[in-house]
């Protein structure tokens, strides 16, 4: 079971521009707590909820409490200056809103959005295909989605699948079961080939066969490797030490004379567009980070972009034409 099969794809949204009252009032209307922000090409760019509304401090609290009960008031009437002060507040969605966000292919497993929602304790991720988004999966969806599962699973408990017939006495063929057939006569072995040009051809063809198995068990070879190389760095999560070290590690790139630091290298399916935004360009490709390359995104964005550190993402190779690792670099230079 993946996304596909759990999403919701009547997905209430937000442009960058929306004012946080009409925000405010779309959470409240549609008896939701948070609404994606897109783009004007589909592409999620963030995610407002009920916390970034109110604020996260007890302060940004204190300061929207009136504003937020106000809403909550059902038509109470309110004095005219109260409300034209809520409908002036300049502040719209692009000025809270939570970026970048995190997002999940179609084909993106339960499980594996299950532990993207605890690891970066989250309640639901945008689901995206070819840049846009299409529908978002909430912890609701997925609870919704294994309740119905195992539910299936006890109604079919016990029930005889079709096309089994019914076993009868000992020694008789089952209810409607036409007699078993007498075992075949094994027909007579061919016989040999030896020295010709057709025996010849049958090694051809064994050796382009095994050549092909060979290819075939180290595609999945590399496959198994890098969903496990993918799985480690969705659930890795860097502690203060690792941040130090990669900071010192950084540092010491400066001391010899280099102006970049990659602090990390993944493959590119563990984005979200298994990295084409990265690949091309184009200006979103933040939001298609997940896993550990998106903690060191929004670590960066709070602590180091403010200091003039730049952070730029690129693909490092291109097996079979298609792209391969990504690498996330972090840099000083003018």
């Amino acid at each position: 079971m993946n996304a596909r099969d759990v999403m919701t794809t009547d997905v209430v949204s937000v442009a960058p521009d929306t004012p946080i009252r009409d925000i405010a009032q779309r959470l409240l209307r549609n008896g939701i707590s948070a609404v994606p922000v897109v783009d004007d090409t589909g592409a999620p760019v963030g995610m407002v909820s009920e916390g970034d509304l109110v604020g996260r401090s007890d302060a940004d609290r204190l300061a929207r409490r009136d504003w937020w009960l106000t809403l909550l008031a059902e038509g109470e009437e309110l004095h005219p200056d109260f409300l034209e002060s809520l409908g002036s507040n300049p502040l719209k969605a692009r000025d809270v809103m939570s970026a970048p966000v995190m997002t999940v292919a179609e084909d993106t497993s339960v499980v594996e959005i299950a532990r993207l929602l605890a690891g970066h304790h989250i309640k639901r991720v945008p689901v995206i295909r070819d840049g846009r988004m299409v529908g978002i999966v909430s912890r609701a969806d997925l609870i919704k989605a294994l309740a119905s599962e195992n539910g299936e699973a006890a109604t079919g408990a016990g029930r005889r699948p079709a096309g089994i017939a019914k076993p009868g006495p000992a020694g008789s063929p089952p209810d409607g079961a036409a007699p078993e057939a007498p075992a075949a006569t094994p027909s007579a072995k061919p016989e040999e080939d030896g020295l010709t040009a057709r025996s010849f051809r049958h090694l051809v063809a064994d050796f382009k066969q095994e050549q092909v198995h060979q290819r075939e068990e180290a595609r999945r070879a590399a496959a198994v490797e890098r969903k496990q190389r993918m799985q480690a760095l969705l659930d890795e999560h860097l502690s203060n030490d690792g941040w130090h070290r990669l900071l010192t590690q950084a540092h010491q790139a400066a001391e010899r004379g280099q102006s970049e630091f990659q602090m990390l290298r993944f493959p590119s399916q563990l984005c979200s567009d298994g990295g084409r935004s990265i690949n091309v360009g184009e200006r979103g490709w933040p939001q298609s980070l997940r896993g550990e390359a998106a903690e060191i995104y929004l670590w960066w964005d709070q602590n180091l972009r403010p200091q003039g550190f730049h952070l730029s993402a690129r693909i490092l190779d291109f097996p079979g034409g298609m792209p391969g690792d990504v690498g996330l670099f972090l840099s000083w230079g003018e």
